[in-house]
């Protein structure tokens, strides 16, 4: 995949390519990634991208101009743009599926009070918010965005790694536990050192229900739950109640 972001600060987005899981995925050629600052595609002395809002109020809007340019100069002919606003369609794990079979992605950081609508009309393909809240930086929403979606291409982590992960399913991942066996006076549970894979797995769906009706019972409405798990969901609200979950 091609990844390219469009932003005035660099500097903020770099090191998250050339760090951690990131960077090995670049290093096997899985990703492929460009960081293009807008601002040298401004004209004028003073290398100016943002202007006053038709119509006043408070703030100032990026220029149309600049952005065009930067757009038409790095974009390929398959590239997906998106622009990460709090106006956009909430962000989830289906939709970071479905970002992740892309072959190229082009993200517009925002700033100010965002961008000139008809830069939006003209060459956005998505709008997408990360969350019922605001940032003063778009850097920071892409970088989320470009997080979720890259570890779920092919040879980035191993597909096992996925499978039980929080919102790879219709319930949140189950509790995990390391060395050592006591730690700040509790025990790891028993059953995860019995070495029966029958009764850890068990556990493990029965801890994935327990903590996803605590956590977030709205994922359980729209769960789709084999039989199996649903006699495990009712195994739970009579060991527990649901007013201690």
């Amino acid at each position: 995949m091609k990844i390219t972001v469009l932003t005035l600060f660099p500097e903020m987005v770099s090191p998250f390519f050339s760090s951690s899981i990131m960077k090995r995925a670049v290093e096997k050629h899985i990703i492929d990634y460009e960081i293009v600052n807008f601002r040298t595609y401004s004209t004028g002395s003073y290398n100016k991208v943002d202007d006053l809002p038709y119509g006043g109020g408070a703030g100032m809007l990026l220029m149309p101009e600049p952005l065009e340019k930067a757009i038409k100069a790095h974009k390929g002919d398959n590239a997906r743009v998106i622009y990460p606003s709090a106006s956009g369609r909430l962000f989830n794990q289906a939709m970071a599926y479905e970002l992740s079979r892309e072959s190229e992605l082009l993200f517009i950081c925002g700033h100010y009070e965002g961008l000139d609508k008809r830069i939006i009309d003209e060459y956005v393909d998505d709008e997408i918010s990360i969350g019922d809240y605001v940032l003063t930086s778009g850097e920071t929403s892409s970088i989320v965005i470009i997080d979720a979606l890259f570890r779920l291409i092919d040879g980035v982590i191993s597909s096992e790694s996925l499978e039980d992960e929080s919102f790879s399913s219709s319930l949140l991942e189950y509790d995990q536990y390391t060395r050592p066996e006591r730690y700040c006076n509790s025990s790891v549970p028993d059953v995860l050192l019995s070495g029966n894979h029958a009764l850890i797995c068990s556990w493990r769906d029965q801890n994935r229900l327990a903590k996803t009706m605590r956590s977030r019972p709205d994922m359980l409405s729209e769960a789709s739950l084999s039989l199996g798990m649903r006699r495990k969901l009712i195994k739970v609200i009579e060991e527990f109640g649901i007013e201690d979950l």
